[in-house]
């Protein structure tokens, strides 16, 4: 009988020390991170606003593209015009790539030009997945007020509807009201957008400012068809061809200081990241590089596309990196124009 080969204590431990470096220096495939896992995908607005219906038109499609396909849970948490989501991205979720938000990009804006003591969180540190849209925002009115052009609101006074403290409903009028000399005078404490609308049906308010065209286009479509809403100006830093078409002039015809202009470019940059996607401070590099990938990839995804046709939104999307660079050149604005910039939206 042939001799069977004897193998050493040592070469045995040699052999078993080299397959497990082998197995601990081998780094996970990315289809093992998310494999089995949920994410819970936070929305700092309310249920029926046009935030909440970009995000959950994104989480439909976004599972698709993250290797493992993990579940994607959306729960709606709002509050101080997204505030209450980013501060919970911030300093409680858990850094492991399991919870991601869409906030406002007022959220994102506000410890820069909000007069709070103490912000609760730093925007620079949060890590970006990208935005779904270049927002173009519009000043709008019911067809039965007698404010029918932003000219009309310059000569008679207008309540306007706004959300909570933070929301550019707010912000904007109260940006329009000291920029422009519009007669606007604020009733905000709606939940959101589609309150304000039924509002303006109830007569309750002429209409309100900082509502992102997209949304008025997806909530209302009908008002614009029958005009029943009147479109007082689009506030952008280039124009919108749509609205243009429509005769609907740009803010900067009724601004007329150059100081009040370079501080409401400032307000108005965050609709570059219309739709901001993004991840708590402190995840590792691996799922941020996932989460980014399958965020790029579902802007480009026909059924992704199809669907946003269905429900009426607009997509012109920026990278994760090129929002990461936005937020900290905005941060690193002159405190002068800052200064104007927080003044302009002060209540």
């Amino acid at each position: 009988m042939a001799a069977r080969p004897v193998r050493s204590r040592a070469g045995l431990a040699v052999t078993v020390s080299a397959l497990a470096a082998c197995l601990t220096t081998t780094p996970a495939a990315p289809a093992d991170f998310y494999t089995g896992k949920t994410i819970d995908f936070l929305i700092g607005g309310d249920v029926g606003g046009g935030y909440d219906i970009y995000a959950r038109v994104l989480a439909r499609h976004l599972h698709r593209f993250i290797p493992g396909s993990p579940t994607i849970v959306t729960k709606n948490q709002p509050g101080a015009g997204s505030g209450r989501a980013a501060s919970f991205l911030y300093g409680v979720a858990p850094k492991d790539g399991s919870v991601i938000g869409a906030v406002f990009p007022g959220a994102i804006m506000g410890p820069l030009l909000d007069e709070r003591a103490q912000a609760l969180y730093d925007p620079t540190k949060f890590q970006y997945l990208g935005s779904a849209d270049n927002a173009t925002r519009v000043c709008i009115s019911h067809e039965r007020s007698r404010i029918k052009s932003f000219d009309d609101a310059l000569q008679h006074k207008a309540i306007m509807g706004a959300s909570a403290a933070g929301g550019s409903t707010r912000d904007y009028v109260n940006m329009h009201k000291r920029t422009t000399g519009a007669m606007f005078d604020l009733v905000a404490g709606y939940k959101g957008t589609a309150d304000i609308f039924l509002a303006m049906e109830r007569g309750e308010v002429d209409g309100m400012c900082g509502l992102d065209w997209a949304s008025l286009k997806s909530q209302r479509p009908d008002w614009i068809r029958s005009k029943t809403a009147n479109i007082l100006a689009q506030i952008n830093l280039e124009p919108e061809a749509e609205l243009t078409a429509l005769g609907v002039p740009q803010i900067w015809k009724f601004i007329k200081s150059e100081g009040d202009k370079k501080a409401v470019e400032l307000i108005i940059s965050q609709q570059v990241f219309g739709r901001p996607y993004l991840a708590p401070p402190g995840v590792a590099a691996e799922p941020i590089k996932i989460l980014r990938d399958a965020f790029s990839a579902t802007m480009q995804d026909k059924e992704f596309l199809a669907d946003t046709e269905r429900t009426r939104i607009d997509v012109e999307p920026s990278s994760g990196e090129r929002v990461q660079r936005l937020v900290e050149q905005l941060y690193a604005t002159p405190k002068a124009t800052v200064d104007r910039a927080k003044e302009s939206i002060k209540p």
